[in-house]
């Protein structure tokens, strides 16, 4: 499969054979016949570094968990967090003392949800997991979308998130849930790398060649300092204060700060409390767990035991489960402009709950419609 390349067991369940047996399944794929291929970031670029993933024969992850790394603070990175949360509790305190336009506060939260499809459809589930393939339309609004929540460039965030999945709770990971709740939500950002996530940053690009390629990402990569001051700083403080004329520091400090960072911590509890807190009905040998307010809150991204089990998965989720970012990808699937839609099929994921789930997993009420284009299982 096209994603084997990155997406494969991570090394702490390596030991559990009885739980490979169900990746190696294929996926269902939801293909629209009507669009044509064409190469975009999910294409396997033809003789090319994606061709080959660079090996793990010399990477001793054994080596790297018995060293001893003590990790330094990055002062700059940790003085802007204090000031970003500082600022929103003013911002908070603003808007319970009655001091904000309620037309400020509706954007606020418009801009946080709206922006939030540039993290789970796009950076996430179409460049990191290639789970969906997407016209050039799609790519272009959710880059957009994800520029304005701030969170670095789509290449970055893709390959961390790459290195992540590859390497779960191990040193390798860059916000391994083993070294606590508050490394996982946000010191992995303000504290100095394991060599181990440094050296698995430098291996993967190798195989993230796909995501260079696509002139979407090239150009958010290559304009990212100005998008960001655009998109995420000036056009949220404008709107609010040339269009209903609410302060110019009660714009800024809502519009951007506090909005800025809620977005980032609704991103920051996929990583920790996903993590943590909820049951693990697909796998109980991993630590990802399935939390609803999480997924209410980062638009069906909290589903997170049964995405560490289908990672290729567009809907990161089964049916029935709080997943807008899922509706999102099917109302585009139906424009054409999101084809190729992987997905496991219900037999795949019954069958993996059985062998190696806690016991809570249950089937789903309904099965997923047939669809003419879908491929015979």
């Amino acid at each position: 499969m096209i994603f084997d390349q990155y997406i494969r067991m991570a090394p702490a369940q390596q030991h559990m054979e009885i739980c490979n047996e169900g990746m190696q399944s294929e996926p269902k794929i939801y293909k629209n016949n009507d669009v044509k291929d064409y190469e975009n970031n999910n294409t396997v670029l033809k003789n090319s570094a994606s061709d080959k993933v660079t090996s793990d024969t010399d990477f001793d992850i054994k080596k790297y968990e018995a060293m001893k790394f003590n990790a330094q603070i990055r002062w700059p990175d940790l003085i802007v967090q204090i000031l970003l949360h500082l600022v929103s509790i003013y911002g908070l305190y603003l808007i319970i003392s009655n001091q904000v336009k309620l037309l400020t506060i509706l954007f606020v939260v418009f801009t946080i949800y709206t922006s939030g499809f540039g993290i789970t459809a796009g950076v996430h589930r179409l460049w990191s997991h290639r789970a969906y393939r997407a016209k050039l339309p799609l790519r272009v609004l959710l880059a957009i979308l994800f520029t304005v929540t701030g969170q670095r460039d789509i290449y970055t965030w893709a390959l961390d998130h790459r290195v992540h999945h590859k390497y779960t709770e191990t040193v390798a990971d860059p916000h391994d849930i083993r070294r606590g709740f508050w490394f996982a939500h946000v010191g992995w950002l303000v504290l100095t790398p394991h060599p181990a996530v440094v050296d698995r940053r430098i291996a993967l690009r190798a195989s993230c060649a796909d995501l260079i390629a696509d002139p979407v990402v090239r150009l958010q990569k290559i304009f990212f300092i100005p998008m960001f001051a655009l998109l995420n700083i000036a056009l949220p403080v404008w709107v609010p204060w040339y269009l209903w004329q609410e302060t110019l520091v009660n714009s800024f400090v809502i519009s951007f700060v506090t909005r800025f960072t809620i977005t980032l911590n609704i991103a920051f509890c996929v990583n920790s409390f996903a993590h943590l807190w909820g049951n693990k009905p697909y796998d109980r040998f991993v630590k990802s767990v399935e939390n609803s307010l999480v997924s209410l809150a980062a638009l069906g991204e909290g589903w997170h035991n049964y995405h560490h089990v289908f990672p290729w998965d567009y809907r990161t989720s089964e049916l029935g489960r709080i997943n807008i970012s899922t509706n999102f990808i099917d109302f585009f699937a139906k424009l054409g402009w999101a084809y190729d839609l992987k997905a496991a099929t219900n037999a795949m994921v019954s069958s993996r709950a059985r062998r190696c789930g806690d016991g809570t997993y249950h089937e789903p009420e309904e099965p997923r419609p047939k669809s003419e284009h879908d491929h015979a299982e």
